[in-house]
């Protein structure tokens, strides 16, 4: 075992003088604490032969030097809990779990004490320790990781995979790390999905697999994010940008996108064990799902983005005060923006409808944004239709097509006729019976033309 001992205190001394500078360096500046239990299977079967020795051997050994070195980091606590240690098999307990040393600093003595004393005995009741730890790790905010190291699956009937996922949503721990011993390949997607899943199929194996995992636990992971135009140049900037828990959909990160003067993107340091979706908060935003991010190296993440303008203008002074259009992507129901007159605002290129809040309103379907370009739609002064006569009475104001089709545009007030409106120019019919008129043929019907900013008045005939 002295060869494989040696090679793992080399892997981390290799690991604090890693790449961009010592991880004792990372130490200088706050760093939040990051915990990690180990979740020690020492059930009956991890006395099976492996290689020149046993399972449970090598895995206190291993989980014994992880400690030691762990022991390092100031940043760092570790616990010991084991399941399947304290009754045999034939009493076929499912609550035998036991945080065996609670979380320290400087706990590699206890731990390494602890696990001289564990004799394998009993079952696999994974789902419940799963339970139980939840309630291992301080309330206070740090990185909560799990390792979970087991030769066999859930022996108690219970869910491990539902129960990591529950707890996963609650915060309780990040994504855990699950190193199976000997599993057999059909079983292995019932232990991938409680967490990360490695193979130790062999004792170096195991070495490398527990490297790994400091690795990512421990190693800072950077981003950059690259918003890609439609020939694929990184040429987007200035946009909010989320990384999402795609487990919990809570943000986890937000940041206002950097290009320096060299078209470089800044680096982001992000938290490798969480899962991600990216959200670039464009207009409609673009969504980046499942983010493969390699933990402990420096990644770069491509999101096509390109933007142009929609610039809203009216010529002339707006009796309106301030006119705004309802923006929709093309043929869609969802409002995606209100834009106000006067305005620049950027979307992803592609094509949108537009409805225009003057009197009657203004529909304008499929206007295209294109990249890097702006589009100007400029609409007409209105005009202004004025009632002079202070009468009451019922009626309503149509728009008059080239075909001469009506459409409805408003109702008049009841109660007092004497109005100003501000309507776009075209031709209008005025229809109106005053209250005192006695029937339906006493109706008055004007044709009305407006004209952009001129006044029409009109007046009501009493009949």
């Amino acid at each position: 075992m002295a060869f494989w001992r040696n090679t793992f205190a080399a892997f981390f001394f290799l690991l604090m003088l890693s790449a961009g500078g010592s991880l004792f360096a990372q130490e200088e500046s706050p760093r939040r604490k990051t915990r990690i239990l180990f979740l020690l299977d020492a059930s009956g079967s991890m006395y099976a032969k492996w290689e020149n020795s046993d399972r449970m051997t090598v895995a206190k050994q291993m989980l014994a030097q992880l400690a030691d070195s762990l022991d390092r980091f100031a940043h760092v606590e570790v616990a010991l809990r084991v399941y399947g240690h304290q009754y045999g098999r034939e009493r076929n307990d499912c609550k035998d779990t036991k945080l065996e040393v609670p979380f320290a600093e400087d706990n590699s003595g206890a731990i390494r004490s602890k696990l001289e004393q564990i004799v394998p005995r009993g079952n696999t009741p994974i789902t419940y320790s799963l339970l139980q730890s939840a309630g291992d790790f301080p309330a206070d905010k740090s990185r909560n990781v799990i390792i979970l190291i087991t030769d066999g699956l859930e022996s108690c009937g219970g869910d491990p995979c539902a129960t990591s996922e529950a707890l996963q949503k609650k915060g309780i721990f990040l994504r855990p790390f699950v190193i199976g011993i000997g599993i057999e390949q059909q079983f292995e997607k019932q232990l991938s999905c409680i967490g990360q899943y490695f193979n130790a199929a062999d004792i170096s194996t195991f070495e490398n697999v527990l490297s790994e995992i400091v690795t990512q636990a421990l190693r800072p992971t950077t981003v950059s994010v690259e918003l890609l135009d439609e020939e694929g140049r990184p040429k987007e900037t200035n946009v909010n940008i989320t990384f999402l828990n795609a487990l919990t959909r809570e943000p986890a990160y937000n940041f206002v996108h950097y290009m320096n003067s060299q078209g470089k993107t800044d680096v982001l340091e992000i938290d490798a064990l969480l899962p991600y979706d990216l959200v670039v908060n464009t207009t409609p935003p673009v969504v980046s799902r499942s983010l493969f991010i390699r933990p402990g190296r420096h990644n770069i993440i491509k999101v096509k983005a390109p933007q142009g303008v929609l610039y809203l203008r009216q010529d002339g002074p707006s009796p309106y005060g301030q006119l705004q259009a309802i923006v929709r992507e093309k043929g869609a129901e969802k409002t995606l923006h209100v834009q106000p007159f006067g305005s620049r605002q950027k979307y992803l290129a592609g094509s949108y409808d537009l409805d225009i809040l003057t009197t009657p309103r203004i529909y304008l379907k499929g206007v295209d944004i294109k990249q890097g370009q702006t589009n100007t739609i400029t609409i007409p002064q209105p005009g202004q239709l004025a009632v002079s006569s202070q009468v009451q009475g019922y009626g309503s104001l149509y728009q008059v097509d080239e075909q001469g089709q009506q459409q409805w545009v408003c109702n008049l007030p009841e109660d007092n006729s004497r109005i100003t409106l501000a309507l776009q120019p075209g031709k209008y019919k005025f229809v109106y019976r005053m209250k005192s008129a006695q029937a339906s043929k006493f109706t008055d019907v004007q044709d009305v033309t407006i004209r952009s900013g001129a006044t029409t008045t009109v007046k009501i005939f009493n009949r």
